[in-house]
């Protein structure tokens, strides 16, 4: 597999420190985190970014991420789309295939799995419609969360095949997967072309209902099954891209351009056990 960096696992950097930092490191993508994009797009354009993009030698991967798309009031759901729209014209403005998309809580007065499907199909098909449009796709990413509205990789599949779009697939984050109860038989059934990113990370050894985002740690360094789930990617005919998305506040700390080559490494170590 390439390897990129997720804009998360040195949040405190700028973009442009982002692609210096990924560059210096070999990461072949970058997955572009949107505040920061914001951010660098308040002084300077998009084609500056492209240009950047072009200097380094590197691919953007994806934006990340729209959040919370689904069971949201009136109000709350047009700004989704007006987003969508702003980060759709960005990603095709700089060649960035994708735009990852979060699924949105429970509802506090319960929802079926019926609902849920159908919700999430009503609206990733809305939002693909805006996306689409500028040929850019969507990566809908599933958190194994309690109070998420879709926790595991099985539903995330059921309704990205539902929705039945070529510019739609789901993204798969280990530390989702593990954390939400996904199994390896999940990746097993899956089709690969509806993976559009594996996020690697490991964890810490916790109680599952313990574990938050900052519990997160570099590959290798904690309990997450990942010599298993590349296991079920290779027999699956999976082999794109592994991307670092780290949550972890004790590496905002570090040096950037330290952390993304410590990265780097870490994964190439994983992904070589495979």
């Amino acid at each position: 597999m390439k390897i990129a960096l997720n804009g998360a696992t040195t949040m405190r950097a700028d973009l442009a420190t982002d692609l210096q930092a990924a560059k210096a490191a070999g990461f072949d993508y970058l997955e572009i985190w949107a505040a920061k994009l914001r951010t660098f797009l308040k002084e300077k354009s998009a084609a500056e970014l492209n240009d950047l993009f072009v200097e380094s030698g590197l691919s953007p991967l994806s934006i990340n991420s729209i959040e919370h798309i689904t069971f949201r009031t009136p109000q709350a759901y047009e700004a989704i789309k007006r987003e969508c729209e702003e980060l759709s014209r960005i990603a095709a403005a700089i060649g960035c295939p994708c735009i990852v998309v979060v699924p949105g809580r429970l509802p506090k007065d319960g929802v079926s799995r019926a609902n849920v499907i159908a919700e999430s199909v009503k609206v990733l098909n809305e939002l693909c419609d805006i996306s689409g449009a500028h040929n850019v796709s969507l990566a809908f990413e599933f958190l194994g969360q309690t109070d998420c509205s879709v926790p595991t990789l099985d539903l995330a599949a059921e309704i990205v095949r539902e929705a039945n779009r070529k510019d739609l697939g789901v993204v798969i984050d280990s530390f989702h997967f593990y954390a939400g109860n996904s199994s390896i038989d999940m990746i097993e059934a899956l089709d690969p072309s509806l993976i559009q990113i594996f996020h690697i990370n490991d964890a810490e050894d916790l109680p599952k209902h313990e574990l938050e985002d900052r519990h997160r740690l570099l590959p290798g360094l904690g309990i997450l099954p990942l010599r298993e789930m590349l296991a079920a990617f290779r027999k699956i005919g999976y082999d794109k891209v592994a991307s670092v998305e780290i949550f972890r506040p004790e590496y905002w700390e570090r040096d950037p351009c330290a952390l993304a080559r410590d990265a780097h490494a870490a994964t190439e170590r994983v992904l070589a056990r495979e």
